[in-house]
């Protein structure tokens, strides 16, 4: 196993922007929402309050665990640590052999949940064959679950009480707010049965007061059920399900789908260049949800800090 760590400045350097509250820079340009703009939204508020623990003397730390030599893997894992370098987030990386055993593994993720020093721990999925990720989720502690995959996390979402949330439903809700939409009464359509969106999406789409229908790729007449739809969140990891002609028009289109074409490009699950001819608002893929996951990640792991250091907000 190898650690590295990696740090970065706890505040913006001197005349940098900054942003506050849910001021982006120009989050929604015609009717596409740009993910990228509202993600640095993100990163700057995250910024700011990882400045003011530091006053405190909570310096937040995330922990990642990387098994195996999966390439796609070891980039969303570099990825994140170059975002904890620029909010200040300090972090510990940990590369794992893919041969390594179901009890080595778990004691790296037990020990993690011990050292004060790491307040947030991510297990990069998918595992290598032979290993229960299911179990090595369980294994982490619950307040230490930056992913809000541990099944604690996702109960106290299902009973509507605080705790950590996924990253990519959080992102999504951020910005159907920064596209301004109304979602009090609004019927939703999640398209995606997953337990890291397509579940926990619905039910913070619940938690605002909207109507919410599910459907995944065997819904019968899922033309119809998205026809019928204000705001729809694609991710079921399918290329081109939802067909563009499929949208009401002037609805909300959240594409969560990051499907690699046989060119090597990225693809969403829905038909983007039909879609939006009808759509108010629309996620592009890429530069839509994708930028938001790594940008609520760093918001997790400092709220995890702030409440394990008693300075939570409220």
């Amino acid at each position: 196993m190898s650690e590295r760590r990696a740090t970065g400045s706890a505040l913006p350097r001197e005349g940098a922007t900054r942003y506050t509250g849910h001021a982006t820079p120009t989050p929604v340009e015609g009717r596409t929402i740009d993910g990228k703009a509202v993600a640095a939204a993100v990163r700057a508020e995250v910024r700011e309050r990882v400045a003011r623990l530091r006053t405190h003397g909570c310096v937040p730390g995330l922990a990642t665990i990387l098994v195996g030599d999966d390439p796609a893997s070891h980039v969303y894992v570099r990825n994140k640590h170059q975002a904890c370098a620029d909010v200040g987030i300090r972090s510990f990386e940990h590369e794992v052999p893919a041969d390594v055993s179901q009890d080595a593994l778990r004691a790296l993720v037990e020990d993690l949940g011990r050292n004060d020093e790491v307040h947030g721990i991510l297990l990069q999925l998918p595992l290598p064959v032979g290993l229960d990720a299911n179990a090595m989720i369980e294994a982490i502690t619950p307040r230490k679950d930056v992913d809000g995959l541990h099944p604690v996390n996702q109960g106290r979402l299902l009973a509507g009480v605080p705790g950590l949330r996924p990253c990519t439903p959080l992102g999504v809700m951020r910005l159907l707010d920064e596209a301004g939409i109304e979602l009090r009464g609004a019927h939703a359509v999640v398209v995606g049965r997953s337990r890291l969106v397509g579940k926990p999406v619905a039910l913070l789409l619940l938690e605002r007061h909207a109507t919410v229908t599910m459907c995944h790729s065997r819904t019968r007449d899922l033309a119809a059920e998205i026809g019928r739809a204000e705001v729809v969140v694609a991710a079921a990891g399918q290329v081109g399900l939802v067909r563009g002609a499929w949208i009401r028009e002037g609805a909300t289109v959240i594409d969560v789908g990051t499907n690699r074409g046989p060119d090597g490009k990225l693809r969403g699950d829905v038909e983007f260049a039909a879609a939006l001819a009808r759509a108010g608002r629309i996620t592009p893929v890429p530069g839509g949800v994708g930028p938001m996951t790594v940008a609520m990640l760093m918001a997790n792991t400092v709220e995890a800090a702030a409440r394990q250091a008693g300075l939570a907000e409220p």
